[in-house]
């Protein structure tokens, strides 16, 4: 179930607001510019399909999308346990960092926990299949894979170079509750 914690930078062990149902978390997001929705393929997506046939059974959102708000490259980022980079990705996505464009995802198997760093405010948004957030151009945040990860998910972007971070340097995400807690 798709979840959003929000946290008060000074209390990261207490959030203030639990919310559970898409509408409320897409509202509460929506208000702090992220946009989270939920969506559904028009085919179904077999274990271990190809980068195309994920991105052809989500085409037409997709689509939608690069004309909406101009996407440039489209591709599909997978990760189980067994990938021999797994500790070293999740380092890396793990740092408090920002992008100069939005970093849309969508959620096509599995799940993963979003936490951005908006203002005074920890928004901690467990995403699972089904689930696109977007979260803006410059907006601190992290990614949480997991010690096991399990996930597939269409990146959009719109640098051609495609995922570009600037890490803040910031440890803030050390002290937030992270996919396994």
């Amino acid at each position: 179930m798709s979840s959003l914690s929000v946290y008060h930078v000074s209390s990261p062990d207490l959030p203030n607001k639990v919310l559970t149902h898409l509408e409320d978390i897409g509202t509460l997001l929506a208000e702090v510019g992220v946009r989270f929705e939920r969506w559904q393929a028009a085919a179904a997506i077999a274990p271990g399909a190809s980068q195309e046939q994920v991105i052809d059974a989500y085409g037409h959102e997709i689509d939608k999308l690069k004309a909406e708000r101009g996407y440039v490259t489209v591709d599909v980022i997978s990760l189980s346990d067994d990938h021999p980079q797994k500790a070293q990705l999740r380092a890396k996505f793990l740092a408090e960092h920002r992008h100069a464009e939005d970093e849309v995802r969508f959620f096509v198997a599995g799940s993963g926990l979003f936490t951005l760093h908006i203002e005074d405010y920890v928004y901690a948004v467990f995403c699972e299949k089904g689930d696109l957030i977007s979260v803006p151009a410059g907006a601190r945040h992290w990614f949480d894979m997991g010690e096991h990860p399990h996930f597939v998910a269409i990146r959009l972007f719109n640098n051609p170079d495609g995922w570009v971070a600037e890490f803040t340097g910031s440890d803030i995400a050390s002290q937030f509750p992270n996919l396994d807690d």
